[in-house]
């Protein structure tokens, strides 16, 4: 909910403070380059003192830098703000994945933590349904500003992971080892881990790259190409939300049934098809809409498996660094692709641009899971 909160304010700001696409990209990008960083420091962090105590920290940090925003009047404030957020974002996706994927039967391990990235789409869903109420009701100089001190609201699932949520006894087990020989955090760039650790970067710079040119700019193309009202861009974003919320379930259901790497496969050529139709092809308003619950299907379907798969790659010493490291380096490097629509959208048409920088990001998906070993059904307890 508080990542898409930008995006969906990205058109209000452009008119408010005349920004230019690029500045716009740049915001976008900014916050992911941050949560490469927050993602590594996390993950380091939770292997030294636990899963569940970081998960607390970077919920309260991104909901507070969130918050914080709403207070911003100029492009240099934002992205201070923005950036600070992207550490706790990046730092919670990964201590996240690394909990769940502890604690899961090896056989539902894809299917339960995909399932959790329906949890986007229900964060998604209630970012678009806030904005249309607020933008409704409010002029837009102050419904943006609301908008983002409502961020400050997650920060209350810290109360209720304190008293529900236990470290997984993988974790546990390890850790009593690590109290005799501390891990050098830089281990998942020496030895045998050196070359799973790029080419999960590359994995995740794909999925990444491609759906955050989605995610960040659909709803000004939505706005700005297509001309719709702000109502009628609530329930386009609202289809391609549900998409996403089915594509994290379908995500799962492949990767536990056919494995992991056939269904990155899979999944990122069918969606390299439906963006460029979506951005480039003669359709009607009819068919985008139907064709937007195909893309946040495909998208979600892409994202929902990193979660399951880099816990799977690493060992349980290192997990939480490598898993910290290989998702949100991704998504930084990932993160140019955003900031690339908007300088080749400055030249050409945004929906051009658009097809083109996601369609290449999904094409490397491909190249980089026929690099990655299988890993269905893994013990992770037993990962080397």
């Amino acid at each position: 909910m508080d990542t898409q909160m930008y995006a969906l304010t990205i058109p209000t700001l452009i008119a408010l403070w005349g920004m230019t696409k690029g500045e716009a990209g740049i915001l976008g990008t900014a916050v992911l380059i941050m949560a490469a960083l927050g993602g590594w420091v996390a993950g380091i962090l939770s292997d030294r003192y636990g899963r569940v105590r970081i998960l607390q920290v970077t919920i309260a940090w991104f909901s507070l830098f969130t918050f914080l925003s709403a207070f911003t009047d100029s492009f240099w404030q934002l992205l201070i703000t923005r950036s600070l957020q992207g550490i706790g974002f990046g730092g919670e996706w990964a201590v996240g994945a690394v909990l769940i994927s502890e604690t899961i039967n090896p056989q539902l391990r894809g299917r339960v933590v995909g399932a959790l990235q329906a949890g986007w789409a229900i964060g998604y869903g209630i970012a678009v349904l806030l904005t249309t109420l607020l933008f409704n009701y409010m002029e837009p100089d102050t419904a943006w500003r609301v908008l983002f001190a409502m961020g400050l609201l997650p920060a209350l699932l810290v109360l209720w992971i304190r008293r529900n949520i236990e470290e997984a006894p993988v974790y546990a087990r390890e850790r009593a080892k690590a109290q005799v020989e501390r891990v050098s955090i830089w281990e998942v760039f020496s030895g045998p881990s050196r070359a799973t650790t790029f080419k999960a970067i590359l994995l995740t710079f794909g999925i990444y790259g491609g759906n955050y040119v989605m995610i960040t700019w659909l709803p000004a193309y939505l706005k700005l190409v297509l001309n719709l009202s702000i109502n009628n861009v609530g329930g386009y974003l609202a289809v391609n939300i549900l998409g996403s919320f089915t594509g994290a379930f379908l995500n799962g259901w492949m990767a536990d049934a056919f494995g992991r790497r056939k269904t990155f496969m899979i999944i990122a050529c069918l969606q390299a098809i439906a963006v460029c139709i979506y951005t480039m092809a003669p359709i009607n308003l009819a068919v985008t809409l139907v064709l937007g619950f195909v893309l946040g299907t495909l998208q979600s379907g892409t994202a929902a498996g990193t979660g399951a798969y880099l816990a799977e790659l690493f060992p349980t010493r290192i997990r939480g660094a490598a898993q910290g490291l290989c998702g949100n380096a991704g998504r930084a490097i990932g993160a140019v692709m955003p900031t690339l629509v908007g300088v080749i959208g400055a030249k050409t048409e945004l929906g051009l641009a658009m097809g083109i920088c996601a369609g290449i990001a999904y094409m490397v998906v491909v190249v980089a899971a026929l690099m990655l070993p299988e890993t269905r059904g893994r013990d992770l307890s037993k990962v080397e």
